[in-house]
């Protein structure tokens, strides 16, 4: 496991109850030190328990990816890169794994498209962890449900196991980039739906946008890269999109919510105190569409608020005349 933030924290949790051993990178030591002692993360999702004695954690990424077959991936975009430069270990021979839930900023590419791009990692070996799952919930342990994607689906069957216990269940997918992609675009519809809701707008709104975002999401990921095998009502595409805009836990909702009810986006980023991923999400969507031109007026619109200090109020009035029934 690379990262150490919530989802991180959550996933490891996870693989703790089919895994013997799980190393993992931890850049803080005080924060490695508090795991060993105490069993918990004391900076993200505190609540869930650790089995301390069964993880290798280390502040050396080198270490952790030499002596690792499986490579989760679960850094917020945006430190991404600072992350990455750290590595100096080769990754061939390495199966890489994906649960970030956005692009890098600037080059707007997936991870996975940065590891074949710029590392030249074949998509044999490279995969996606995603579903609608908040990790709060998983460390409650409530049901959840995850999709495993990767270009082979026996290799998917394989990788599902290690993340299948009694409050996970899993599906398998071979669709990496329409899964990828559909990880961003929801962040960013969850922005939406949290700036509506603080703006008044009901459940009965709500669901009229969702539904139309689920549209765009469909038409920009079968303009971008179709595919003839892609369900996009299956729980990576619109279980993630509804639980995502809905959920009390959704942080991108919560930052939606603040834009709505006055905050600078600045502001809303120093309160929150965790990276909101639709912030990011929502200018390399821009930016790609410049050149397919999906017709895509709810992601438009988190744009114009986000980056060209569009006023909430006016700039969703406007977009209830374009958003189609």
């Amino acid at each position: 496991m690379i990262g150490s933030g919530s989802w991180a924290t959550a996933l490891v949790k996870v693989l703790q109850q089919t895994q013997a051993r799980v190393s993992w990178f931890v850049r803080d030591e005080y924060m490695i030190e508090h795991i060993i002692k105490h069993q918990r993360n004391p900076s993200f999702l505190q609540s869930a328990k650790l089995d301390a004695d069964r993880l290798d954690i280390s502040s050396d990424i080198n270490r952790v990816v030499a002596e690792s077959d499986v490579l989760i991936f679960c850094i917020p975009s945006v430190y991404f890169l600072n992350e990455i430069a750290l590595l100096s270990y080769s990754l061939d021979n390495k199966f890489i794994l994906t649960a970030i839930k956005g692009m890098i900023p600037n080059e707007n590419i997936t991870i996975a498209e940065f590891f074949n791009r710029k590392h030249g990692i074949p998509y044999d070996n490279l995969g996606v962890v995603s579903g609608p799952c908040h990790a709060e919930e998983v460390s409650m342990e409530r049901l959840s449900y995850l999709t495993i994607t990767t270009k082979k689906e026996e290799v998917a069957k394989a990788l599902s196991r290690a993340f299948s216990c009694a409050f996970i269940r899993t599906e398998i997918s071979t669709d990496i980039y329409g899964v990828e992609y559909a990880v961003v675009l929801k962040n960013i519809y969850a922005l939406a739906a949290g700036i509506c809701h603080s703006l008044g707008y009901g459940d009965n709104f709500t669901a009229v946008l969702i539904t139309s975002a689920y549209r765009e999401m469909k038409e920009f990921l079968n303009k971008t890269y179709p595919s003839k095998n892609r369900d996009t009502t299956r729980s990576a595409f619109l279980g993630d999109l509804l639980v995502t805009s809905y959920s009390q836990f959704s942080r991108n909702r919560t930052f939606g919510s603040m834009l709505g009810k006055g905050y600078s986006v600045h502001t809303a980023q120093l309160e929150m105190n965790m990276v909101a991923e639709g912030y990011y999400g929502a200018r390399c969507i821009h930016e790609l569409n410049v050149k397919y031109k999906v017709n895509m007026p709810i992601a438009e619109a988190v744009y114009a608020i986000l980056y060209e200090s569009a006023h909430p109020t006016q700039t969703i009035r406007q977009l209830t005349e374009k958003i189609s029934l």
